[in-house]
């Protein structure tokens, strides 16, 4: 499988260096921990292991997916954090519950393993419908739980990802032979959560909450571009890549390469080149990447160069690219779009 390029940014061999960099910090349990030494969440974990897929290190990867297999607890969830495998965070997040789903989907669009996505489906569907144990009435899905608890504050970044992750898991459910009808009418509810009820969310000053819902490519066109466009110059900096947060001046490389992946849904290519480009400036000679950087000041913050910005650096190269059958991943390609037709009556109060 080629290695994923993209010409007068990052080339093939600095794609594989990169990915190579993932690979030295996985430890033998599978685990893909931040950084070497660091701490290990289920989410950046399987944002690591889509990153040696695209990158063509797909026994490694299939190595994390079993430490994902491995370490779920027995109600279908993860903790929030390990440390060497031992967890020193038990709280269940929900969207990291979920996020597998979407790993899984892209390593069987990659491999086309079939025995791989039936092995790990079983894990894939414990772990969405962990997330599900969340979902309110309303259709939000609540961030995380404590004791069997779920708080009271719903994300737009986790419930839009999540939305992808059902997405992905009501394709995988086809490709191993069933369906889950009550994770499409989730999806959907939660779709229109996010689309039209904005209210229900807690607002926080991150990035990701302007770009996220638009990746996998469930909002209609027009609404998505007035999304990315109505807070651009609140987020970007030129040359620089995106702020994870305002008002902080503080560019981070995995949020730029996440926005990289939004503007590809929308298929503005060149603002995604850029802004592929303009995070450049964290990158290391072995193809590790910075987390970030603190520009008034011009110091690199955290002190970290962390696997998952080295991972969403190789997807939005491989998004940009078309290289693997897993690039259009996060434009929605062959997802069902999983959606309630807006109309006079809500459907949360039907």
């Amino acid at each position: 499988m080629p290695t994923p390029s993209v010409p007068g940014i990052l080339t093939a061999d600095q794609i594989d260096l990169t990915a190579a960099s993932i690979l030295a910090v996985q430890q033998s349990s599978g685990a893909i921990p931040w950084f070497e030494g660091g701490h290990t969440d289920p989410w950046d974990h399987v944002q690591a292991a889509m990153g040696l897929t695209a990158a063509g290190l797909t026994d490694a990867a299939h190595k994390a997916y079993l430490w994902s297999r491995d370490s779920q607890r027995a109600d279908g969830s993860w903790a929030i954090r390990y440390e060497d495998d031992v967890v020193v965070d038990s709280h269940t997040d929900s969207n990291f519950c979920a996020y597998l789903a979407t790993g899984v989907w892209h390593h069987w669009l990659v491999t086309q393993d079939l025995a791989f996505a039936h092995a790990l489906w079983p894990v894939v569907e414990a772990g969405l419908d962990a997330a599900l144990t969340m979902q309110r009435p309303d259709g939000t899905i609540a961030w995380a739980s404590s004791g069997g608890v779920p708080l009271d504050e719903a994300l737009v970044t986790g419930n839009a990802s999540s939305h992808l992750s059902l997405r992905c898991g009501v394709a995988l459910a086809e490709v191993v032979g069933t369906t889950r009808p009550d994770w499409e009418l989730s999806a959907a509810r939660l779709r229109h959560a996010l689309d039209h009820h904005g209210e229900l969310f807690t607002e926080k000053p991150h990035s990701m909450d302007w770009y996220y819902p638009v990746l996998g490519g469930a909002l209609p066109q027009p609404a998505a571009e007035e999304r990315i466009d109505a807070r651009w110059d609140e987020f970007v900096v030129p040359g620089l890549g995106a702020r994870c947060v305002t008002p902080n001046t503080w560019v981070t490389g995995a949020e730029t390469c996440e926005l990289v992946l939004a503007l590809d849904v929308l298929g503005r290519t060149d603002e995604a080149r850029a802004q592929l480009a303009a995070m450049q400036h964290l990158r290391e000679d072995d193809g590790s990447y910075w987390t970030g950087l603190v520009y008034d000041d011009d110091v690199r913050w955290p002190v970290e160069r962390s696997t998952w910005t080295a991972a969403t650096v190789i997807l939005a190269a491989d998004a940009l690219s078309r290289t693997t059958p897993g690039s259009g991943l996060f434009r929605g390609d062959g997802l069902p779009r999983l959606e309630w037709e807006v109309s006079d009556e809500c459907p949360m109060t039907r």
